[in-house]
């Protein structure tokens, strides 16, 4: 996906918890549990200092946020206008937001909701299922 120097990566488990089944694991390849993050629907892990910029979005199998993200990727890969449209985005919001990230995400939910809902529609016309994993 464009406009962003961070790589995003979704890891799907059976249970979210006991955590200890992957964050040592996670830990070991220098990825830091943020355990700050408020989103309760997944464990988000942080790179090391001095390492590039990845997120590691560890959600449930199955569970909503799970299928969200993976229907918005599906989504914009068959999309690749709408993609556009997303990068040209974020692109604007990063210049407008550099030091301020909180107002980049919300900066971006509009655009996501649009997206999700033309998504929606999309799944329901395709029998839209979440592929093969991208590893």
């Amino acid at each position: 996906m464009d406009a962003k120097p961070v790589i995003d990566i979704q890891v799907s488990v059976a249970s979210l918890e006991p955590m200890e089944l992957y964050k040592g694991g996670l830990e070991q390849i220098g990825f830091l549990h943020r355990a700050d993050n408020p989103d309760l629907t997944k464990r988000y892990f942080r790179e090391s200092a001095g390492n590039r910029r990845v997120h590691i979005h560890v959600r449930e199998l199955g569970s909503w946020s799970e299928q969200y993200a993976l229907l918005f990727r599906d989504y914009l890969r068959s999309h690749p206008e709408d993609s556009v449209q997303y990068a040209n985005e974020k692109y604007r919001l990063m210049e407008r937001y550099q030091d301020e990230r909180e107002k980049y995400v919300d900066g971006k939910s509009p655009i996501i909701w649009t997206i999700m809902e033309k998504a929606s529609q999309w799944s329901q016309e395709t029998g839209w299922k979440p592929g093969n994993t991208d590893a």
